[in-house]
């Protein structure tokens, strides 16, 4: 009977050829259907064990398990160029080896110890590396932090906001004081919400945005500010010429000057339909943060993906979509993601602020003192400035795909991301069957703004209820099912770092055209 590790102790031999077996698949991915086969699945699920045993069955019989159980019932979302649902990237080979030492050594990078290890230093190098690919002035952006996602940078992005905003409307009222002398302080992370609400003279806190991320509005319920305080301040004629998230400028001021609340504004830079860009450019980027400085409201850009567009050069090919993601360095904050374009492992997102100080407020550690980090250390300890305590080391990855492939291997990446896009959005344009949807005057206006995303629809009514079902029951693509003007509709996202525009192109029409006929 094998031994148990647990019970005998370390040192044990195990057999480890499965190893390559897992790299081979992972950057040369076997020939199959993009999702498991329903019987597959069926198969895959009942055997997950449910039941645990007194002995286990060992390391050997486990590892057959999950080869011949586990591994066929999952997807090749990741490692299939062809799966273009969730905007979900692959990972690069960089970012792989990397993950494998991230787990074999499984740093607990929570606080900054020079003595113990140079996580943190990594940690730090990445978030700093990561600035300089979208050009963001590093001594301008002082917080920076990793997160689990695009969701959770959007947490730490709104708590940092509420902090900053009903810390601004506490001082403005003049209610700032010592607690302990009968006057409430104007810190929400020390004695919260409501506390500060009525110091500052406020019935609540506000999001506003243009088609916001749902993201936006779960984090508005988690820190207290409400869905239902997520609003919309979209045009209504912004479709007719090809701009869906474009400012009602009138009504933003009018939110912003509303009697009893603060505000917090979230940018849509890179909407999850379509891929397009709430502003146009520096210009109107300058105006929406002139109106956040008039009325004190914490100036927040969900760029999950939309920040990418920054490593494009100025070549007139991809002007629209630089000018989408210029500005956002006038902001407050900024979410990226890293398991999207920048293909790493999930789950990783990253964070960035002009607010170290707020950050430190709503996330510091109270009376902790084996938490604080080394004296006189620049880098600050992870822990006090955001959600988690305990963190997988998931800069590495970052860090190693970034040296390894530099900001021009991205730029070369995101180019060929966008030209199928782009090659997808003008074969639909014209094919019979199909419609293109997210506005465009024209052929060539639909082509220019397009990014990663093609958001498309049958013109069969019965074809398009069920279009989506039928392009992934091929096995040869995978999309997203999604909903625009109320209609269902369907979403090619494009983020797999082996993309090839022409092979990749060539399927999806052959794909596109059968499931049509």
């Amino acid at each position: 009977m094998e031994r148990n590790h647990l019970k005998d102790g370390v040192g044990i031999q195990v057999d480890d050829s499965h190893s390559k077996e897992l790299w081979e698949t992972a950057l040369n991915p076997p020939s199959r259907s993009v999702l498991p086969p329903a019987a597959s699945l069926e198969q895959s699920r009942s055997s997950i064990i449910t039941e645990l045993s007194h002995t286990g069955q060992g390391y050997t019989q486990t590892k057959d398990h999950l080869f011949n159980d586990i591994i066929p019932g999952l997807n090749d979302s990741a490692i299939n160029a062809n799966y273009y649902g969730f905007v979900t990237g692959g990972v690069t080979p960089a970012a792989l080896l990397a993950d494998n030492v991230v787990s074999v050594y499984d740093q607990n990078v929570c606080v900054h110890l020079v003595d113990h290890s140079i996580a943190t230093d990594v940690d730090y190098a990445a978030l700093c590396l990561l600035k300089d690919l979208f050009g963001l002035k590093r001594d301008e952006w002082p917080h920076g932090i990793f997160t689990t996602g695009a969701t959770a940078s959007n947490l730490v992005g709104l708590a940092c906001g509420r902090e900053y905003v009903l810390r601004k409307a506490a001082q403005k009222r003049g209610a700032s004081g010592d607690i302990a002398s009968g006057n409430i302080t104007d810190s929400v992370g020390e004695y919260g919400m409501p506390a500060v609400l009525e110091a500052a003279g406020l019935k609540g806190l506000q999001v506003l945005s243009t088609m916001p991320h749902s993201s936006v509005g779960k984090v508005a319920g988690i820190l207290g500010i409400g869905r239902a305080n997520v609003k919309s301040i979209v045009s209504n004629t912004g479709e007719s010429h090809g701009q869906p998230l474009e400012f009602d400028f009138e009504l933003f001021e009018k939110e912003l000057a509303r009697d009893g609340f603060a505000s917090i504004v979230s940018i849509s830079c890179g909407e999850v339909n379509t891929g397009r860009f709430a502003t146009k450019g520096i210009d109107e980027f300058r105006r929406v943060r002139a109106l956040c400085d008039k009325y004190n409201a914490w100036l927040h850009v969900d760029a999950a993906f939309g920040m990418f567009g920054r490593v494009l050069d100025d070549s007139p090919e991809f002007e629209i979509i630089k000018k989408g993601s210029e500005g956002i360095e006038l902001a407050d904050s900024i979410t990226g993601d890293g398991h999207k374009l920048l293909n790493v492992p999930y789950d990783c997102g990253f964070f960035f602020s002009r607010h170290g100080d707020v950050a430190e407020e709503v996330f510091r550690n109270p009376n902790a003192v084996y938490l604080s980090s080394s004296s006189g250390e620049h880098i600050p300890t992870p822990l006090n400035i955001g959600v988690e305590n305990s963190r997988r080391f998931r800069a590495l990855p970052v860090y190693s795909t970034l040296v390894a492939y530099g900001k021009d291997g991205y730029r070369a990446m995101v180019e060929r991301q966008i030209r199928l896009a782009r090659l997808v959005t003008g074969w639909l344009h014209e094919h019979p069957k199909y419609t293109i949807l997210g506005g465009g005057a024209s052929k060539e206006d639909l082509i220019a703004a397009t990014y990663v995303i093609v958001l498309f629809r049958a013109k069969d009514e019965a074809l398009n209820a069920r279009l989506a079902s039928a392009i992934n029951g091929t096995g040869k693509m995978f999309v997203s099912g999604t909903k625009w003007a109320g209609e269902p509709a369907c979403r090619v996202a494009i983020s797999n770092w082996k993309v090839q525009v022409e092979r990749d192109f060539t399927l999806i029409k052959e794909v596109l055209d059968e499931v049509s006929r």
